[in-house]
């Protein structure tokens, strides 16, 4: 137990003294670098830093240790976080056999913990999260900071870990290149994002793909088919697809819509149209819904152009290796920047907010207009002006 000055001392004292932080969700390269950013300036401010273990869990079971400079040493340039995390959910903690609300023992340790404010480093789940916390206890203070390689946290234009991801995609394209025009064939890649196409736009225009598939965009597995025929016949001996893994086709979409609107019709009538369905959600969330293949993305794209134009067709999955490694010097640098802008922010007594990327500066976001919202894609990006400027195709039936 972390020992604190008693809290009569404390009262005294005007300026925020003791803050807490933690990690949550999936981790991503950047994550350290933020720790540090927020704990060393917090330390310059002459706050003591408590650090929660393993993301909200370690809220809830109190397991926390002070974070100083020599923990802080030497921590910029590595990945994963020291604090550890976990996709645990305040509200639905799993205690057991059983599905618990625990955020109200969240809050108590919080307060056992003397805490001045909680900065939750995380992506859209941990603000949901997080406004949770909030919105259960005025006493509660939070402050947040966007992390994901997906880059969908709404409101701000980029999350840290998304760089070095793209870069990661970016070489695994590179590497592709030597092998697809060694065996002329087509290589399908097959990178994260949850429902948005963040990482494969980029990955796809740095590296020179030839096909990028999207969740914001329906591919017609015709067109991909007919663009790679063509290319075949213009003397192209090889092609590279990258695929983002929440991709669907025109008809799994058509398929999906049709039963979220039943579903929504059912609810109405039943009275019941508050709540939401899980169904639909993420790469993996479409299972059981008849006429949707669950398997990957990636593995059905491979077998149908395989089976369309009987080219050979490879599928790489990067899978968590786009979360690993050394962050780039880009994630390294916004981290900091967003870390020590949040200790600034918790000495001026801010809180309920995100700290966001606008442009040059960096800005806060009331965590309401953040939480349960996601950035996809627009149809306008230059990305994908970019995409069919060069045309390179995105299975577009036009």
């Amino acid at each position: 137990m972390v020992k604190r000055k008693p809290m009569e001392q404390r009262q005294r004292v005007t300026r925020p003294t003791c803050i807490g932080i933690l990690t949550s969700g999936g981790d991503c390269q950047g994550l350290n670098a933020a720790i540090r950013g927020v704990a060393k300036a917090a330390i310059g401010y002459g706050m003591d830093v408590i650090g929660i273990m393993d993301g909200f869990r370690g809220l809830i079971e109190n397991r926390t240790h002070r974070l100083d400079d020599d923990e802080l040493s030497g921590i910029l340039t590595l990945g994963g976080t020291i604090l550890g995390t976990s996709r645990d959910k305040p509200d639905k903690f799993q205690v057991g056999d059983k599905i618990l609300d625990m955020t109200g023992q969240a809050v108590e340790n919080y307060r056992r913990l003397h805490l001045d404010c909680l900065v939750c480093l995380g992506g859209g789940g941990t603000q949901k999260n997080a406004l949770k916390l909030v919105k259960r206890s005025d006493d509660v203070r939070v402050i947040t900071l966007p992390k994901t390689i997906d880059n969908d946290v709404a409101e701000t234009e980029v999350t840290f870990g998304f760089d070095t991801a793209v870069q990661i995609a970016t070489e695994a394209i590179d590497r592709l290149h030597s092998t697809a025009s060694s065996h002329h064939r087509v290589m399908v890649l097959e990178v994260m994002g949850h429902n948005t196409g963040w990482l494969a736009a980029a990955a796809g225009l740095a590296g020179g793909a030839d096909v990028v598939l999207l969740p914001e965009i329906p591919y017609s597995p015709d067109v991909v088919v007919q663009h790679l025929i063509q290319r075949r016949r213009k003397g192209k001996k090889f092609s590279i697809v990258v695929i983002a893994e929440g991709a669907l086709t025109t008809t799994e979409t058509a398929t999906v819509n049709a039963q979220r609107m039943a579903r929504e019709e059912a609810k109405l009538k039943s009275g019941k149209g508050g709540k939401k369905s899980k169904k639909g959600k993420g790469a993996k969330g479409y299972d059981g819904i008849p006429g949707i293949d669950s398997k990957p993305a990636g593995v059905k794209l491979a077998r149908t152009i395989e089976e369309h134009t009987g080219l050979q067709s490879r599928l790489t999955t990067l899978g968590h290796v786009q979360r690993g490694g050394t962050p780039s010097a880009f994630d390294r640098i916004l981290a900091s920047k967003l870390g020590t802008k949040t200790a600034e922010l918790i000495a001026d007594g801010q809180h309920g907010v995100m700290v966001a990327v606008k442009g040059d500066t960096l800005v806060t976001v009331p965590l309401e207009q953040v939480a349960g919202k996601r950035k996809p894609v627009a149809a306008d990006h230059p990305m994908l002006q970019s995409l069919r400027a060069l045309s390179i195709c995105l299975g577009e039936e036009l």
